[in-house]
């Protein structure tokens, strides 16, 4: 009878994990703290209670456009249980802020919380391309390294740091891998990059010819002609950055077409995000050889996850997604 406790743990953990699957199951939102920005202002964030006094990684997850930094939370916790890790990473999920009516119109998610009276905020979709916000001159890639340094200070057994975004976070997270600002003390930082809308080229190459009528096929946030000073870096500079970094992408394998599963109405369809390709799947493929022959040359690697399309808990609970998103520092 000695086996009763062991086979009793066994199956309230699974559960927990079916509980947590199922279709309509709304999980109570984990903790939230805070990172103090310029200009009094501050970034919110969900935090897991620390896996042990001691973490040696963090995976800080980057929501989609409807910014559901709950759900993606959520998906990332998930994914670390079912990995079955001995040593858990802490899990971050920054909210990118915006002005309470407009996030009601277009990028409100269930559960989510308003904004505080400190809160920096953004628009709808200008955060993912690290602009300024609108009540203060911080970025918010620039927010993003306040959040890791603060990480990095509390959490000082902290080794690794993995920044992995989902759909319009992997826009920003692509991003962000070539602007970012080093962080207050030594670390290895990586990057999981998956299933973006589009991808930032670093010259005028693309897989789609670019039509006459798409001059600016190769401007800022999609290539680096003509980018913004609040970048704070050359063209030259992000390309070599970028091909220098601990970069994974990750891209479902049913996320193609318009059908259903496939978030086809928030696809980037603009002419310069068409000379990527029609699909987030042809995209990211594309833009996965493009990074083999021009940037790193083999040192970026690209993993196709069976069975998934535009979701964020099946893409990071996905077995093959695991070495990307929980590998060993």
């Amino acid at each position: 009878m000695k086996c009763w406790p062991v086979l009793i743990t066994a199956l309230l953990t699974a559960l927990t994990l079916i509980a947590a699957c199922a279709p309509n199951a709304r999980a109570a939102n984990p903790p939230i703290a805070q990172v103090a920005l310029a200009g009094g202002k501050t970034l919110s964030y969900f935090a897991s209670q620390p896996p042990n006094p001691t973490p040696v990684s963090a995976l800080i997850v980057i929501a989609g456009y409807p910014r559901d930094a709950n759900r993606t939370f959520s998906a990332a916790a998930l994914g670390a249980a079912l990995d079955g890790k001995t040593s858990s990473p802490l899990i971050i999920a920054p909210i990118f802020q915006v002005p309470r009516a407009e996030a009601a119109r277009f990028c409100h998610f269930p559960g989510m919380p308003n904004p505080t009276a400190t809160n920096a905020l953004w628009h709808c979709g200008t955060w993912l391309s690290g602009a300024p916000a609108l009540n203060t001159p911080v970025t918010a890639f620039g927010a993003l390294n306040a959040l890791i340094n603060q990480t990095l200070r509390r959490y000082p057994s902290v080794r690794t740091i993995t920044i992995a975004g989902f759909s319009a976070g992997a826009q920003f997270t692509q991003r962000y891998a070539a602007f970012a600002a080093a962080p207050s003390r030594p670390v290895r930082e990586r990057f999981v990059i998956a299933d973006p809308s589009a991808f930032l080229y670093f010259n005028r190459t693309r897989p789609h010819p670019h039509p006459r009528s798409c001059p600016t096929y190769n401007d800022w946030k999609f290539g680096t002609a003509n980018l913004p000073s609040y970048l704070g870096r050359s063209a030259a500079a992000a390309r070599m950055a970028y091909a220098a970094a601990n970069i994974h992408y990750l891209e479902a394998a049913h996320d193609h077409g318009t059908g259903k599963g496939t978030a086809y109405r928030l696809l980037e369809k603009n002419c310069a995000a068409e000379t990527q390709g029609r699909y987030r799947l042809g995209r990211g493929i594309a833009y996965a050889a493009y990074d083999q022959h021009d940037l790193a040359h083999g040192r970026h690697r690209l993993t196709i996850i069976p069975g998934c399309a535009h979701n964020v808990r099946c893409v990071f609970t996905a077995k093959e997604a695991a070495p990307a998103l929980f590998g060993q520092p």
